[in-house]
């Protein structure tokens, strides 16, 4: 089918042109056909916060599936199924399903300020307690039907260096290596070298992958963003900021429940030639079924040295890309993360809409191809 006939035809045109897919797709490589594979990703979101102001905001701009945080009362990790339901039926009632859920612990945030350190610092016996909790969150969803939750392994949360400017009034966030300042010498966590942070991950995946198992809920985890030097930053080893490390990652407790919050931007991050080797490392975990969930965002740079930018600006060829998560039948969410900002958008929701319909017209040419 001639594709731009196709775009002028079914009205995807407008949307196309408007958020850059047009430029995307014409200055990509001729795809191999694909035909025989079907187009099973969906367009989704994970920001906050789960109600009906913002579940609104997200149907106005064609998103039906989401990662859902419910209002968890008392300071617990563990969602009641109470809670869990009621979140699933706010977001049904506005035509949005709930394919993931992302609980108050175990977040990208800097350790010194997360509420519930205890599993990453390895403290116990509130560790084991955290671990319990999730446990119990993780039963709690398979009761009321929610697939997947989404967590983080880290200590150091996400390290930038400082902003840049971007186009009209926006601004990119921004970590180069060499112009890096830490906070401070040392987290509360201390010296934690690649074995200890290991051992922490094995810990915490040995209790639990089975009760995940147990229940067919996908556990999945982000990489760690941006990695570090072996040497480590702030005294962390950041196991999950290679390739490397998340290949291993996957072995610890192999499992079909076990698997990625597959960051595009934060993997690209770890790559010498992110516009070169990003497709394959989506091969790599997309036919081992390793990959749950996908943050479908773009970077201009490389390892040590990058930009955050628009999805259709960046180094990465996003028609390429998409076509790969094609290509090995990946079924699940692409969603937006890490937008630029703007003074006149203090929280992003424009940047966020121009990616919903970004991805959206991507899928959509790709359904017609």
């Amino acid at each position: 089918m001639n594709r731009r006939r196709f775009l002028s035809s079914s009205g995807v045109t407008a949307l196309a042109l408007g958020t850059g897919v047009e430029k995307t797709i014409a200055a990509a490589p001729k795809p191999v056909s694909h035909a025989a594979k079907p187009v099973l990703m969906k367009l989704g979101c994970q920001s906050a916060p789960t109600t009906d102001a913002h579940l609104k905001y997200l149907a106005r701009y064609g998103v039906k599936h989401i990662c859902g945080y419910p209002q968890t009362s008392d300071g617990r990790i563990a969602s009641t199924v109470e809670e869990l339901s009621r979140m699933k039926e706010l977001a049904e009632k506005n035509g949005i399903e709930v394919l993931c859920v992302g609980p108050p612990v175990l977040e990208s945030s800097y350790i010194d300020n997360e509420k519930h350190p205890a599993i990453m610092l390895a403290k116990n016996p509130e560790r084991d307690r955290d671990i319990e909790q999730l446990q119990i969150l993780i039963r709690n969803c398979a009761q009321v039907g929610l697939p997947s939750i989404k967590y983080n392994m880290s200590i150091l949360g996400v390290l930038r260096s400082g902003r840049v400017p971007g186009r009209g009034d926006a601004s990119y966030s921004r970590w180069n290596l060499a112009e890096a300042k830490p906070k401070s010498p040392l987290t509360i966590a201390g010296h934690v070298d690649s074995d200890a942070f290991w051992e922490r991950i094995t810990y915490f995946l040995d209790r639990i992958i089975p009760v995940a198992n147990e229940n067919k809920v996908r556990m999945a985890c982000h990489p760690q963003d941006p990695g570090v030097p072996p040497e480590g930053y702030q005294g962390v080893d950041r196991v999950l900021g290679t390739v490397d490390g998340l290949k291993k990652f996957i072995t610890i407790r192999e499992s079909e429940y076990h698997g990625l919050n597959f960051c595009q931007g934060t993997v690209s991050e770890m790559l010498a030639d992110p516009s070169r080797e990003i497709y394959d490392v989506i091969r790599y975990f997309g036919t081992r079924k390793k990959i749950f969930n996908v943050h479908f965002r773009n970077i201009r740079g490389h390892r040590n040295d990058f930009t955050e930018v628009y999805p259709d600006e960046g180094d990465v060829n996003m028609w390429k890309a998409l076509n790969v998560y094609r290509e090995v039948g990946y079924p699940y969410m692409l969603m937006p993360d890490h937008v630029p900002q703007a003074e006149s958008d203090p929280r992003g929701l424009q940047s966020f809409a121009y990616c919903y319909g970004y991805i959206r017209a991507l899928i959509q040419v790709a359904q017609q191809a």
